[in-house]
């Protein structure tokens, strides 16, 4: 039997061992096995959108709910710490980067505030390589193909463009294409 408590902001779970339960490591659960639900809006960065815990994997650790039957190891209760995806994000405006590349970009300033100095030398010592540099990185950034040096997201407004890269990886599966 399984009964959930409500207490501030926090779910508390108090777990009632039956014969069904089993334990297990909840850290190796798969989807459908728990539930982590949204996190409210005190654990929202206002600036960023993005949980105020993210760190530089894009994981953020939320509470979650195992499923009716399942204790964790780790709490003896059905409530463990879980992670959640996220975009960690080091502080660079995305709209700071694109103004910077279309009126300084011919010094290099974008590329400095990016992070890229050496880039950034170069732009500045040959005038955007030609104002065609200047132009290009224009595109890059608004495309958000270059984005800060560190690896971190731009803060964009709530409303404002975002791009999902969707890349492959050895978790994604590659459906074979049929031979016409």
């Amino acid at each position: 039997m399984l009964t959930l408590i409500y207490f501030g902001l926090f779910l508390i779970t108090i777990s009632i061992p039956t014969s069904s339960e089993i334990e297990l490591n909840c850290n190796e659960l798969r989807v459908g096995q728990f539930l982590c639900p949204d996190p409210n809006t005190n654990h929202i960065d206002a600036k960023t959108q993005q949980p105020i815990n993210c760190n530089e994997k894009n994981t953020a650790k939320v509470w979650c709910i195992a499923a009716d039957g399942i204790v964790c190891s780790q709490t003896k209760n059905s409530s463990f710490l879980g992670e959640i995806p996220c975009q960690w994000t080091n502080g660079y405006y995305f709209d700071t980067a694109l103004l910077l590349s279309v009126f300084l970009g011919m010094f290099g300033i974008d590329r400095f505030y990016l992070g890229y100095y050496g880039i950034g030398l170069m732009k500045f010592c040959t005038l955007g390589f030609m104002f065609i540099g200047q132009l290009i990185d224009v595109v890059l950034i608004a495309t958000q193909a270059v984005g800060p040096a560190d690896g971190s997201a731009y803060i964009i407004p709530y409303f404002g463009p975002g791009i999902s890269v969707i890349r492959s990886d050895n978790l994604t599966y590659r459906r074979p294409q049929p031979d016409w």
